[in-house]
């Protein structure tokens, strides 16, 4: 089975000689058909049962719009929704169980959100053919899980909730206050309880627009889980959250399936997904252009399999390379050469004063910072990059600098390319950033777009990408996981452990993804105090102590999985929990 994808956003035939796919085609050239041109709409159309899918239309596009795939002729059985002619086609689709927690893990644009919108019955799937009857869907899937679940949707007795993805557009879609708002959601009379479990007694009296992107998204999630439904949806739950605010989360949902519900997420931070689901999905495919969901996996089994880029059972590989994780709890230090020695200081904003203690940064290290929101990180990393001025202390320095901020503000006009060229020309011809930075992180593919037009995911690659390519010493990168998938995620870590080992240049990272924090970090910064009122930067130290002290703040302990060697948080008051906090090994190097 092969099917053809045509990016329309991309294809210009006015740039490309008109049709350059047309003329280039085999098929065409001998007298037939493989490619067509849709004069109405001036695009070429690309008939899949007379391609021979030589992929020469694919490499001579200069935009590179064109993706044609060979698929097993089983999976056409399979095919659930396809979007147009050479449009995006989805394969399979997750199951929905009663008192279970399913998880989604896999790339973004390879359908998760496609199969919530089916599941949640906002489109009628059209079977990759031209059905608009969920009579026919409920035939399709006669036998499967999922039968009896379509023929409810279909007579209106499932009732679904969805938590979106993007948080931080709700105050365009809602205005009000936060009390407001979530009394008219409360259906179950869980106001007061709910409240104080996701801690927003401090927010009810604010208006929703002024609330910060983890105020929003624990806003968000109370409101999903005060309304009385069968079938829950939540799009990347712990975004915008620290470490201890994911693992609440996480329990909250939990919960949620244990009263009988049926819950389904898509959660990109791997500790998160596996204390939080059952069972999970692999979705795999090429983004943008087909996507297909796995059968039902253990939760350790299906993480397992995806780091190692292999579903056994379907005998499928999705990824050539294995992603492993060290299995000892702390790296051998970089300490060498001292890059800097930083000194006491003191940012007082009148409400809230931060404190750092003096410390010393070498050369060829990455340095993670940890803390719970509110504690004063992104000042600290701010004071570093000259963006904020010390109240007490002074950052004077030769250093060059190079900071990606938490926030990400666009104020250029132009393409991507255009922007990282003007940048550093020079590294995004040269070939180990090439492989090490841009190709991972699909930033070639983005060249051509203009930079006020990207997506969230889209926006953070490009400016992760800005920072890495510029000429600095330290390398300053605030939250750089947000808005990215598991992959993309662990390609950034990848080539932020790589430039400045090679480089022997120096980044600080703030991050709350504990697989994250694990595969990049040499060496770790605590933050500790209260939320909004105070707090206290402590110099770098080893990543045992480091995490030990952290956690047993945050009080959480994670365990190594024996066959990737990534961390996995333990169940709370589970005994492995209470064995390792016995001992004060939260961060524990044993599987």
């Amino acid at each position: 089975m092969r099917i053809a994808v045509i990016d329309y956003d991309r294809c210009n035939p006015d740039k490309c000689g008109h049709f350059l796919c047309e003329r280039v085609c085999p098929v065409n050239r001998m007298g037939g058909e493989a490619i067509i041109i849709d004069e109405e709409n001036y695009r070429p159309v690309i008939q899949e049962a007379s391609c021979t899918g030589c992929g020469i239309c694919v490499h001579k596009c200069p935009f590179n719009a064109i993706t044609i795939v060979n698929l097993p002729e089983e999976l056409e059985e399979g095919c659930v929704h396809r979007y147009g002619v050479n449009s995006f086609v989805l394969y399979r689709l997750p199951v929905v169980k009663d008192g279970m927690v399913v998880g989604i893990l896999g790339p973004n644009g390879t359908g998760k959100t496609t199969a919530v919108k089916v599941l949640s019955g906002q489109i009628v799937p059209n079977l990759c053919g031209y059905n608009d009857s969920w009579d026919a869907v409920i035939k399709a899937f006669r036998g499967n899980e999922l039968q009896n679940y379509f023929e409810k949707l279909k007579n209106r007795q499932i009732k679904p909730v969805v938590k979106p993805q993007y948080v931080d557009l709700i105050p365009k879609a809602v205005k009000g206050k936060v009390r407001d708002l979530l009394k008219r959601a409360d259906e179950e009379g869980r106001f007061d309880e709910v409240i104080r479990e996701l801690e927003l007694e401090n927010v009810l009296d604010r208006d929703i627009k002024h609330l910060s992107g983890g105020e929003l998204q624990r806003v968000a999630i109370a409101a999903a889980i005060l309304r009385n439904a069968h079938f829950y949806f939540f799009d990347e739950p712990s975004s915008y959250l620290d470490i201890k605010q994911r693992l609440k989360v996480a329990r909250i949902i939990r919960h949620l399936a244990d009263s009988g519900k049926a819950v389904l997420t898509v959660e990109h931070d791997l500790a998160v997904l596996d204390y939080l689901s059952d069972v999970i999905h692999v979705v795999y495919g090429k983004p943008g252009a087909y996507g297909i969901f796995s059968q039902p996996k253990g939760t350790r089994n299906g993480i397992n399999e995806f780091l190692r880029g292999y579903l056994k059972d379907e005998n499928v590989r999705f990824r050539p390379q294995e992603i492993r994780f060290t299995k000892s709890s702390e790296r051998k230090s970089q300490e060498g050469e001292i890059l800097v020695e930083y000194p006491r200081l003191v940012k007082d904003y009148g409400g809230f004063r931060l404190e750092a203690e003096p410390g010393i940064l070498y050369m060829g290290e990455v340095v993670s910072i940890v803390g719970p929101n509110g504690i004063g990180k992104t000042t600290f990393v701010k004071m570093l990059a000259g963006v904020e001025k010390p109240t007490e202390g002074e950052v004077d320095w030769e250093l060059k600098v190079s900071y990606k901020p938490q926030y990400i503000k666009v104020d250029y006009e132009g393409t991507v390319y255009d922007l990282l060229s003007k940048i550093n020309a020079g590294k995004l011809l040269n070939s180990f950033y090439k492989t090490e930075l841009l190709n991972p992180l699909g930033v070639p593919d983005l060249y051509d777009k203009q930079v006020n037009e990207l997506s969230g995911g889209e926006l953070q690659r490009v400016a992760i990408t800005a920072a890495l390519i510029r000429d600095a010493d330290l390398y300053l990168l605030d939250e750089p996981s947000a808005y990215l998938d598991v992959e993309q995620r662990l390609a950034v870590s990848r080539a932020i452990r790589h430039l400045m080992e090679k480089e022997g240049k120096t980044a600080l990272v703030v991050e709350h993804d504990v697989l994250m924090i694990d595969y990049i970090s040499d060496r770790l910064m605590v933050f500790e105090g209260e939320p909004g009122k105070h707090g206290k930067a402590l110099p770098p130290t080893g990543m045992r102590e480091g995490m030990n002290r952290f956690l047993a703040g945050v009080g959480i302990t994670f365990r190594r999985d024996p066959d990737t060697g990534r961390p996995r948080a333990n169940k709370e008051n589970s005994v492995k929990d209470r064995e390792q906090k016995e001992m004060g090994e939260y961060y524990y190097v044993a599987p």
